[in-house]
């Protein structure tokens, strides 16, 4: 396990990119809507959450190989310790939770390992630093208290390396939302779409939403530290029918196979959406949807 001193280390350096000045930044904008991609910077304000109320969220996203891309000045000593952290995000966390998944529906032990390739640019999975800024009260007032609607993340496993400032929240199987409590140097994990695809929705991705902190951290900014893992570009996202779990239990798809994408289709159509168009009202109470690369998407609020 990493000291706890290395992650706060960690968070140290995380505040580097938010403290450049906006010229710098510019230079520096990922091409989100362009191109599906996150490599860079998400300035605030890009988001559309909710009743004309945009986001307050900044954040800097480098890809698994920190050479692949120039970073901002302020970033450069430091790519060393952020690629040291992100290869211990891989090797010692991610790695052995992938062979864990393969071993539970008796599938061989690298089935999922083989389909996430480190630093490759067969693979856009992106390790994440992100700032949430206090928003007005009337901005508050609009959204319910919620700065992102619930929703599943696009790629296989998201680790979140957890932080003191309370905004997280679960979505319980009853449709409850749930805090998550903050333990000093742990990881949050969550699953993500194209898990779910793999696995037959053995695996079901977490609906997690982003809420107001409580009264007492309000003031706070919050930063958060990320690895964000997908699959490689190629993987056609279909269920992997030859698992003896799947055979017995049954599969759940959420698109018809010869209409599934590959993962790479998919997560620069899910990146260069989110926050951008326009939602409809869906079948249940409190849900949005939209249909992103043949699958619906839901959004819940």
């Amino acid at each position: 396990m990493v000291s706890i001193w290395k992650t706060r280390r960690m968070f140290d350096i995380a505040e580097l990119p938010f403290t450049v000045s906006e010229e710098e930044k510019q230079k520096y904008v990922a091409k989100i809507q362009e191109a599906g991609s996150y490599q860079g910077y998400k300035p605030r304000q890009f988001w559309h959450i909710d009743a004309g109320v945009r986001d307050q969220i900044e954040h800097y996203n480098f890809h698994t190989d920190v050479t692949l891309k120039e970073h901002p000045e302020a970033l450069r000593p430091f790519l060393p310790e952020i690629d040291g952290f992100m290869r211990h995000n891989y090797f010692n966390i991610l790695l052995p939770l992938f062979r864990l998944l393969a071993l539970g529906l008796e599938l061989p032990e690298e089935t999922f390992v083989e389909k996430n390739t480190l630093a490759s640019p067969l693979s856009d999975t992106y390790f994440r630093f992100m700032k949430y800024y206090p928003r007005s009260s009337e901005d508050e007032e609009k959204t319910k208290n919620v700065w992102l609607k619930g929703h599943t993340d696009i790629g296989a496993l998201t680790l979140l390396w957890s932080q003191p400032v309370s905004a997280l929240q679960i979505r319980t199987t009853d449709g409850e939302w749930k805090w998550v409590k903050h333990i000093d140097n742990a990881v949050v994990v969550n699953a993500g779409d194209s898990l779910e695809f793999l696995s037959g929705g053995f695996y079901k991705a977490t609906i997690h939403r982003v809420h107001q902190p409580p009264p007492d951290q309000r003031n706070l900014t919050r930063l958060g530290v990320f690895y964000f893992s997908s699959f490689d570009d190629y993987v056609k996202l279909l269920p992997l029918v030859q698992s003896p779990v799947l055979q017995r239990v049954g599969i759940t798809r959420r698109m018809d196979d010869e209409l599934a994408p590959t993962s790479g289709v998919y997560r620069r159509a899910r990146i260069s959406s989110y926050g951008l168009t326009s939602l409809k009202e869906g079948k249940d109470k409190g849900v949005e949807e939209e249909e992103i690369a043949g699958v619906v998407i839901r959004h819940y609020n």
